[in-house]
């Protein structure tokens, strides 16, 4: 009757060390896809950054030439 129950309670805690396991993997393999989704967005960002800041045109160095601009500019007078 006690191997019966010795049997029963190894089962029990076999099955809790499988959940908490399971709920151990789950967590890190979460952790693990934000960061690779953090990482790919950083460099996404720097990669972005690099080709607009590498292909401007003439016009993006007078993009703020004339904003000290009067009142009457544009209306017509």
């Amino acid at each position: 009757m006690s191997t019966e129950i010795d049997a029963q309670n190894a089962a029990e805690e076999s099955a809790e060390e499988t959940k908490d396991s399971t709920t151990l993997r789950m967590i890190g393999w979460l952790s693990v896809g934000v960061a690779v989704a953090t990482v790919g967005i950083f460099v996404g960002r720097e990669l972005r950054s690099r080709y607009k800041f590498n292909h401007r045109t003439p016009y993006d160095f007078y993009a703020h030439a004339g904003e000290k601009q009067t009142g009457e500019f544009g209306l017509g007078i």
